[in-house]
């Protein structure tokens, strides 16, 4: 399906440096073209950099959250190449999320499928409506979701996320917090005011010792268990240097609320 002159990815910020960029492919139940992954991949190189930000909401419009890879856009040029480019470059756009150095939540209003369900993976947090469902139905078309297997794997148990993978089958938004897929359900019409308990927890933290504990939270999984302590001890020594750690600990010691000077 052709994109329309709409911007594929729109962004909106809020005054506590909240940041909502917004899937906008609505017609094609925001499904992952190229041009929308380039779209996305521009705006998280973008705050990457700004250091200002200081959340970031993945939301979606329309009836779908994500409906995963543009199977059209795929089928109408087969060629390895062209494949092994295309996922490459989806890689790259989830890493990158990952790689922010402040937390990201996915708000999946419906249906998350493939790809789509990868994103919801690989965002930090995610906060569902109890509309919402999830699948990796790859395998029903014939092609493993190999790629969402990857963030699958790490959040939800082994055997659940090989169940997913090997049956395609949906699952609904309360066995996905079950299965640790996301973090939070909430009916639909209080689906943004569950969000916003979130970012009310995380906005009242020092922007740099979350930024310092979600590059070591990524790194140290990924290491065996005494790299991981050596890993860990080392960022809590770093942390524990920047001013917000020490007078947050003062304040600790003073029976006071820690004054970091942000609201």
């Amino acid at each position: 399906m052709t994109d329309t002159a709409e911007p594929l990815v729109t962004r909106a910020r809020d005054p506590r440096g909240v940041v909502t960029l917004t899937l906008n492919r609505p017609q094609a139940f925001n499904a992952l073209s190229s041009g929308m992954l380039a779209a996305l991949q521009g705006e998280l190189d973008v705050l990457q950099q700004d250091e200002t930000v200081r959340v970031v909401v993945l939301a979606a419009a329309g009836k779908a959250f994500c409906a995963g890879h543009d199977l059209k856009e795929m089928r109408a040029q087969p060629a390895l190449q062209y494949y092994q480019e295309l996922f490459a470059q989806c890689s790259r756009m989830m890493l990158s999320l990952t790689r922010l150095p402040v937390p990201v939540i996915a708000r999946v209003h419906g249906m998350a499928t493939a790809a789509g369900c990868q994103l919801v993976a690989q965002c930090d947090l995610a906060v569902a409506s109890s509309a919402a469902r999830f699948a990796v139905s790859g395998v029903n078309l014939g092609l493993f979701c190999s790629t969402p297997a990857v963030p699958l794997a790490r959040n939800v148990a082994r055997k659940n996320a090989f169940e997913m993978l090997v049956t395609g089958e949906f699952i609904d938004a309360a066995e996905a917090r079950a299965r640790g897929l996301v973090n939070r359900v909430a009916e639909p019409a209080a689906l943004d005011a569950e969000i916003e308990k979130l970012l009310g927890s995380i906005l009242a933290k020092p922007r740099v010792a979350i930024a310092m504990g979600k590059e070591l939270f990524y790194r140290q999984v990924e290491l065996g268990l005494e790299a991981a302590y050596q890993a860990a001890g080392q960022t809590m020594a770093c942390n524990m240097m920047d001013g917000a750690a020490l007078e947050g600990v003062q304040a600790f010691i003073d029976k006071r609320a820690p004054r970091w000077g942000f609201s």
